[in-house]
């Protein structure tokens, strides 16, 4: 079977998402572009096709409709609306739930069962809704969820600390949004606690960086691309190279009966099982905060 991935929603993170596929070394045989805008998906397509000479993978790119999600590995979605200046990720829920139920109805309808990739705000409350409306086992519904946050966290520490961000052993974790938040008990750097190398006071600041990272690229270039792009790539190897390795993405959590953030095994399967990490008191009462927020969330589309 080969490895093909239809990718729903041609905008800004869908693009960036599909680019960064074509220039990584992936394990991805077909690529299928669908956006209701027909003109403007045969143009990105042209233009993908034309990166294949100097590219290290040999992707077959095309424009597609729902009937090729049928014998897909992945279906991933980066259709919505856009978040625009001084709206919050949550602000989005009604103009993408209504998106959304008509994009899985036809991802069904193709008779799909693969993994789905979700990438649209608010991204705990799409993936939840993916889940719901696809019926699929909960492990085959990920969402990005704080990948990107942590990526963007281990940058900054890297910049802080002088380490390369790939050995640092840190996480955002809970709603991808204003509730989110780093439990610093856990975050280290070659088993030593980052309190060793940061004050209370760096990491206050941050944690605040982290959290208004994309309100601060909204404000300036108008939308986040490349680095959801590029986190989109990371839980795609994982899945299509059976890597299992962890990633902090949105996934069911049956206890609180939502989808949230955390450390997960991401492997061919999808979700093979969430680490649940020790965290203190403050960081209990943060992580039920974001549970609380995405609760509420839902209830309000439900």
């Amino acid at each position: 079977m080969k490895n093909k991935i239809v990718l729903i929603g041609c905008g800004n993170v869908g693009m960036a998402y599909a680019y960064a596929l074509v220039n990584q070394k992936v394990y991805v045989d077909e690529l299928i572009l669908i956006d209701i805008n027909k003109d403007k998906v045969m143009g990105e397509v042209m233009d993908l096709n034309h990166c294949l000479a100097y590219s290290p993978s040999k992707i077959k790119v095309k424009v597609g409709d729902y009937s090729d999600c049928k014998d897909a590995k992945i279906v991933a979605i980066a259709a919505g609306a856009n978040q625009e200046v001084g709206e919050t990720r949550m602000d989005l829920i009604y103009k993408n739930s209504k998106i959304f139920k008509s994009i899985i109805d036809n991802v069904k309808s193709s008779g799909f069962d693969g993994i789905y990739l979700v990438a649209t705000n608010p991204l705990d409350v799409m993936t939840y809704i993916t889940l719901k409306y696809s019926e699929s086992p909960n492990e085959k519904v990920i969402g990005t969820g704080t990948a990107l946050d942590t990526a963007r966290l281990r940058y900054i520490l890297s910049e802080k600390t002088g380490v390369c961000s790939k050995d640092i052993d840190a996480y955002v974790i809970g709603e991808h949004g204003d509730s989110e938040f780093i439990p610093w008990s856990t975050a280290n750097i070659a088993f030593s606690n980052i309190s060793n190398y940061l004050s209370q006071n760096e990491m206050l600041k941050i944690e605040n960086e982290v959290r208004n990272s994309a309100y601060e690229i909204i404000k300036r270039k108008g939308a986040t691309a490349y680095g959801i792009g590029v986190c989109m790539v990371r839980i795609t190897n994982a899945i299509l190279e059976n890597k299992n390795i962890i990633l902090a993405v949105s996934s069911y959590d049956k206890k609180h009966k939502i989808c949230i953030s955390t450390p997960a095994v991401v492997g061919e399967d999808g979700v093979k099982g969430k680490i649940f990490m020790p965290l203190n008191k403050d960081e209990e009462n943060k992580l039920l905060n974001s549970i609380n927020v995405i609760k509420d969330a839902i209830s309000k589309i439900e």
